[in-house]
């Protein structure tokens, strides 16, 4: 079983057009509205491929309800934590030719009172059957401290059980001396925390490695179309599955840190789940997270001979 953690959930509205025309009315041709945040997309994957999970989610207003009852009818579990501000709803605008603009709402800021019925929430989903994984995804919302994720990580680890966190900025470096079992950056954040350039493979290698240094125990490191890096002191390895065409890119990183999770979190077979998943998620509208049938294993390919000298596109 896998507990995930988003403490600022959202609902996210999809809209498909032609072309947006600024100032003007504009008329989607669909649209879709999905659960989101990171650690509901990590659940909806992870669901979608036969696993048994847990979403704990701050959840307000009338948006709350309804991103509740999307979760529920796809059979995943809800631990719900009622909050006083409204559940944020995020846009996102995906043009004919696959430019996606993106409109995200800051979302509630939670009280003290919140913040620890968050951290109890997840305690007592540890305190019957033990979970495996915590997975602790996303933005902090306002109200939390940046050493949140630490304080969690830290008490899940005292109950037995391996934490994975997706987060950025301080946050993610307050979270490193806690020792987490796997980080997921991305190219930009894998750079901020590293305080480096990121120009190659090499440069991400060399960054994951100072990430390993300050206390991740593994690096699972998205480089976007380039491909995934996964970095730990059992090994490293370097994999791409490359698609025809990105529908779009919302929830593409949460689908990859499901199937990692899902293949059981370590080492080459992870990784290779990893990026199969995030191949199927950019060629689905929205923030649909891939079922198995999406999935193309042998599109995919993973090697332990880094590319280092291989330039990162942008």
């Amino acid at each position: 079983m896998i507990v995930t953690m988003t403490p600022n959930p959202s609902l996210d509205r999809t809209y498909e057009l032609a072309r947006l025309h600024r100032g003007e009315v504009n008329r989607a041709a669909s649209d879709r509205v999905d659960p989101g945040g990171k650690g509901v997309n990590v659940a909806r994957a992870l669901t979608a491929a036969g696993h048994r999970t847990t979403a704990v989610l701050p959840l307000g207003g009338f948006p709350g309800l309804l991103l509740s009852d999307l979760l529920l009818r796809q059979g995943i579990d809800v631990a719900t934590v009622p909050v006083r501000g409204e559940t944020r709803t995020n846009v996102t605008v995906v043009e004919g030719d696959h430019v996606l603009t993106k409109i995200n709402s800051p979302g509630p800021e939670l009280t003290e009172q919140e913040s620890a019925a968050l951290l109890a929430a997840v305690q007592e989903d540890f305190a019957g059957t033990r979970p495996d994984w915590l997975a602790c995804c996303g933005s902090l919302p306002r109200g939390l401290a940046p050493e949140w994720y630490a304080e969690l990580v830290d008490r899940v680890h005292a109950r037995g059980a391996r934490t994975a966190v997706d987060t950025s900025g301080p946050a993610l470096l307050a979270v490193l001396g806690a020792r987490p079992d796997v980080v997921k950056p991305n190219r930009e954040e894998l750079a901020e925390a590293a305080g480096r350039e990121v120009a190659s493979v090499g440069d991400a290698f060399e960054a994951a490695r100072h990430l390993l240094k300050q206390g991740a125990q593994q690096v699972l490191a998205s480089l976007g179309p380039d491909g995934m890096l996964l970095v730990s002191e059992e090994g490293s390895w370097f994999g791409t599955a490359p698609v025809a065409a990105v529908r779009s890119d919302v929830g593409a990183g949460d689908a990859s840190l499901a199937g990692f999770l899902g293949a059981g979190g370590s080492g080459p077979g992870a990784l290779a789940a990893a990026l199969a998943h995030g191949a199927a998620a950019v060629q689905l509208p929205g923030s649909a997270m891939p079922t198995p049938a999406d999935l193309d294993p042998d599109a995919v390919s993973v090697t332990e001979d880094l590319p280092l000298e291989r330039p990162l596109a942008g």
